[in-house]
């Protein structure tokens, strides 16, 4: 709903004190133009701009306050402009639709300038123009500080995606980049390269008797022996539930069986030694070792590595295959 501003001389010096654009301005400089512009009650949870909407005002909260949307008004608050600010400046300024959605956030009294008188005021007063530069630059500032956390969310967000969030491990969606960038890599320098396949023994009979919480607690236990166990430059993921798998560049069969074996004692004194309260059993773990073939590829080192794990496991288990 919109009103015509009539007010008198000392209300007036009053309610420019308040506005972020009128601020330092001579009422006196501005009077006419003011008495040209309408005000409007915007309900809360009412939509004041939008993109796809054009806007032809500036927009400046009397009382109540609004909120800041980008996308859709369903998404976060990403501001909230309290007495004093204003709105849609930058849709004017840039003579485009508005870039976001702004909606009451209460009821709400605003003053509204029309582009034209905006302009208008920035021709009448020095003060005005130095405002609206000053609210532009705070906008630019403000709109750069949004791109700039977006893209830490956007960052955060791929790491989370190729990060497997329980054991701090990359996980399978990394194997394909990572594992054959590694493998074309020896098989230019004509180095061996071994993937070891590892699986929790009898995981899921620890569920059953401990819970989800003790397996949860048990799978970043033997992650963390892991990580200590490996060089950094062999590649560990956590394949999927209770399996993890490593990629041994430089590494023939030989050495590799060597190494699962140490690894495999490791996890199993590192995890096995009574202290938690939650892990009453030892926990051990078969491996299936796996080199490379020449033309081979990393689907057939993955079948001939899970080969060897099922070997393993039919071998009674907490052993060590190729």
């Amino acid at each position: 709903m919109s009103q015509s501003l009539a007010i008198n001389s000392d209300y007036k010096r009053s309610l420019l004190a308040g506005l972020e654009l009128f601020q330092g301005v001579d009422a006196e400089d501005v009077q006419d133009l003011l008495q040209t512009c309408d005000r409007r009650d915007l309900a809360e949870g009412e939509l004041l701009l939008s993109p796809g909407a054009k806007n032809e005002h500036v927009f400046i909260v009397l009382s109540g306050s609004v909120n800041v949307h980008v996308g859709a008004p369903e998404t976060p608050i990403l501001a909230t402009m309290e007495v004093g600010a204003c709105v849609g400046e930058m849709s004017i300024i840039e003579d485009r639709d508005p870039s976001a959605f702004v909606v009451g956030a209460e009821p709400t009294h605003l003053l509204m300038i029309h582009q034209t008188v905006l302009w208008d005021m920035v021709n009448a007063s020095h003060a005005f123009a130095k405002n609206l530069l000053v609210v532009l630059s705070e906008r630019v500032r403000s709109h750069n500080q949004v791109i700039a956390d977006s893209y830490g969310e956007l960052r955060k967000f791929e790491r989370h995606a190729t990060t497997d969030a329980l054991t701090g491990l990359s996980n399978r969606h990394t194997m394909e980049e990572s594992f054959l960038r590694e493998i074309q890599r020896c098989e230019t320098d004509e180095e061996p390269i071994c993937l070891v396949m590892i699986d929790i023994d009898n995981f899921k009979t620890f569920n059953d008797q401990f819970g989800h919480i003790a397996g949860d607690r048990a799978l970043s236990a033997v992650a963390s022996v892991l990580k200590h166990q490996f060089r950094p430059r062999d590649l560990l993921v956590r394949y999927g539930g209770d399996e993890f798998a490593v990629l041994l560049p430089g590494v023939d069969e030989e050495l590799a069986l060597t190494i699962a074996d140490r690894v495999r004692k490791a996890v199993s004194g590192e995890t096995g030694d009574g202290s938690d309260s939650l892990i009453q059993i030892p926990i051990r773990i078969s491996m299936g070792v796996a080199e490379l073939e020449t033309s081979g590829d990393l689907s057939a080192l993955i079948r001939a590595a899970d080969a060897a794990l099922y070997r393993a496991k039919n071998a009674g288990r907490n052993v060590v295959s190729n």
